[in-house]
């Protein structure tokens, strides 16, 4: 039936970066889809705004692979087991290609890339310890159409994070197979995001118009493609890269 194949209810998730954004998006809507959601950021206003959500917030700082291998403890002393984990914290950085700092790329690849890496590789038994052939434990890698694309703005050290995020998903999807565990990736287009904000000010209208499906991503567009990969229905996905980005890297 339809409604057991996208039936993801008392499974257990960790988000990391899920106090806004696109990370957020997906705290919600798994939480009201009956999946206990734990997640990770860095500002303590925002974590207590969400442990009154509902949600079991916890502080990280994923810049450093010592605060990678504590968020995985941390997990791990509040849940029992893990189902999901979706990678979604970064950062990003725009300066002239003449100006670009060296240590932008540190900054960025260490988050973007680095954690995700170091995060995973913590969790595995975790999530394998919960996984079966029928149902595997599933990671999700977010990553860009700007790593898909060449974008507009001078963000070089994201766009090649984000190109990295995508081969990563696919070779740790190649090896984790054998385990049950499925890795597969997003790459969102324009959202309601802390990154996009500015940008999204400045440009709404002509970032609507250049997107063929004619709307900035909503919620909904975000939580269905997670649903999707995390339910029965994407249990036989793994080293899949998905635009969820109204068509502009697929048809432009």
């Amino acid at each position: 039936m339809a409604h057991d194949l996208f039936d993801i209810s008392g499974k257990t998730a960790l988000i990391t970066g899920g106090t806004s954004g696109i990370g957020a998006m997906i705290a919600h809507g798994l939480q009201a889809r009956g999946v206990k959601v734990v997640i990770a950021g860095r500002k303590a206003d925002s974590l207590e705004k969400a442990s009154a959500d509902g949600l079991t917030a916890i502080g990280a700082d994923l810049s450093t692979p010592d605060g990678c291998t504590k968020l995985a403890q941390d997990v791990l002393e509040k849940v029992d087991s893990l189902d999901i984990l979706v990678n979604n914290a970064g950062a990003t950085w725009g300066a002239p290609v003449d100006d670009f700092p060296a240590s932008a790329f540190d900054k960025v690849l260490d988050l973007n890339v680095r954690a995700p890496f170091l995060l995973t590789q913590a969790l595995l038994p975790a999530l394998g310890e919960s996984a079966t052939p029928d149902d595997p434990s599933r990671i999700i890698m977010i990553g860009s159409i700007d790593g898909l694309r060449v974008p507009e703005t001078p963000s070089y050290s994201y766009t090649a994070s984000k190109a990295a995020v995508h081969q990563l998903t696919r070779h740790l999807a190649g090896h984790l197979a054998s385990r049950n565990i499925t890795v597969n990736a997003i790459a969102p287009g324009p959202f309601e995001s802390r990154m996009m904000r500015a940008m999204l000010a400045q440009r709404r209208d002509d970032i609507e118009a250049g997107t063929p499906l004619g709307r900035i991503g909503r919620p909904d567009d975000m939580v269905g493609a997670v649903v999707y990969l995390t339910s029965r229905a994407g249990g036989y996905l793994t080293g899949a890269v998905i635009p969820v980005d109204g068509g502009i890297s697929t048809t432009r």
